[in-house]
């Protein structure tokens, strides 16, 4: 297929040529200087400043970027709020020439693609993955610096439905140029946003959006599994869902959009595990013939199929979901000191919920339901 590159600037990451003048851009930034300060307050900001360029020394490419400067910040993110991450991928043909795009069930708004990124590269892979912002999160200019530069494409959001067919169009278009010419992997969501209760399930709009700049088969999808043991946002979707509740019209500020980011990045996750599931390159020729909307819901299903299968499940899904069925018939998956952590990390979580008319024994019901629907779904995809 031909391509006009030029046609992608608009949401495109920076290249290579482009990386010098984004970065200093980034360092004359008022806003990005007051978000470095509150890292390290007691460096004046010509050293914070002349620490950064000597860190970027060398770097030329969007992924000189991650491994010189993000995948350190990302490796302390895992030390520090992580009981570790594993990576299974034997499922994936061995060749690790190949490209893929990895279509992933949504755990975190930033950390799902970075985690991604040091996974591949420490089990020997070439190259990262670009992935999908959208532009609702890019707040300041300086969060879209710092994401162009760190290998992202923008998804634009709140369009009309004739805008939103254009926006499509070009962002498939962008994937399949970006597997296919540029030899990247790509990192997409399989639904626009969070999946509130954790039971997550792949939008036939994201399938379609895929083929419309080629056949699936050319972008090489992977249904790949997040698992978290400890969702840090846990409280902050209970919250959302009482406050829809109570308000069918509430929706989200810019300022709980960072509170989100900010909650994911720096709060406990315990273990997280990333799986791998069979590419639908070797099973997606089986739909072949079915009408166009039957095609992407049976392709949906089984994709659902390949992530649900993935889950790692720890003691906390297992004990919530007894809680909430008033049984004990997982009770071999955990111990009575599992049940006592994770009632007193419940306690904490609730406690940090502060809102009008606080409906302790909904929200307790919300959390519990995030914790138990990837055991539904595993058992339902056996």
């Amino acid at each position: 297929m031909e391509y006009d590159i030029k046609e992608f600037d608009e949401i495109r990451p920076y290249e290579a040529h482009e990386m010098r003048q984004a970065f200093n851009d980034l360092l004359n930034d008022r806003q990005f200087s007051l978000v470095l300060k509150g890292f390290a307050p007691w460096l004046p900001k010509g050293v914070r400043n002349a620490l950064l360029k000597l860190a970027f020394t060398g770097v030329k490419t969007p992924l000189d970027f991650q491994k010189r400067l993000m995948g350190p910040v990302v490796k302390w993110i895992i030390r520090k709020h992580t009981d570790g991450t594993t990576f299974e991928d034997e499922l994936m043909p061995s060749d690790k020439s190949l490209r893929y795009t990895f279509l992933s069930n949504h755990r975190d708004i930033v950390l799902d693609s970075a985690f991604l990124d040091v996974l591949l590269i420490d089990a020997g892979y070439p190259t990262t993955v670009e992935i999908g912002i959208g532009d609702n999160l890019l707040i300041y200019p300086w969060i879209k610096r710092l994401v162009r530069m760190n290998k992202a494409f923008t998804v634009r959001r709140g369009l009309t439905a004739h805008e939103m067919m254009r926006s499509s169009q070009l962002m498939s278009r962008y994937i399949h140029y970006a597997v296919n010419e540029k030899h990247e992997n790509i990192w997409i969501a399989q639904r626009e946003g969070r999946a509130k209760d954790s039971s997550d399930h792949t939008q036939d709009a994201v399938l379609k959006m895929l083929a419309m700049g080629g056949a699936v088969k050319e972008i090489n999808i992977v249904p790949l599994t997040i698992s978290y043991e400890f969702d840090p946002c846990d409280y902050l979707k209970a919250q959302e869902f009482q406050q829809k509740r109570d308000n069918p019209a509430f929706k989200k500020s810019r300022q709980d959009d960072l509170d989100n980011m900010k909650t994911g990045i720096f709060g406990y996750k315990g273990r997280v595990h990333y799986h791998c599931g069979t590419p639908i390159n070797q099973w997606v020729d089986e739909l072949e013939g079915l009408p166009r909307n039957e095609y992407f819901a049976q392709l949906s299903k089984r994709i659902d199929k390949e992530i649900h299968r993935g889950y790692r499940l720890y003691p906390c899904n297992y004990i919530a979901l007894d809680k909430l069925e008033g049984q004990q018939t997982y009770q071999k998956h955990y111990t009575q000191q599992d049940v006592e952590r994770f009632e007193q990390y419940l306690q904490g979580q609730l406690d940090k919920i502060n809102i009008p008319n606080k409906d302790e024994a909904f929200l307790r019901e919300r959390i519990l339901t995030m914790y138990a629907n990837p055991v539904r779904n595993y058992l339902g995809a056996q």
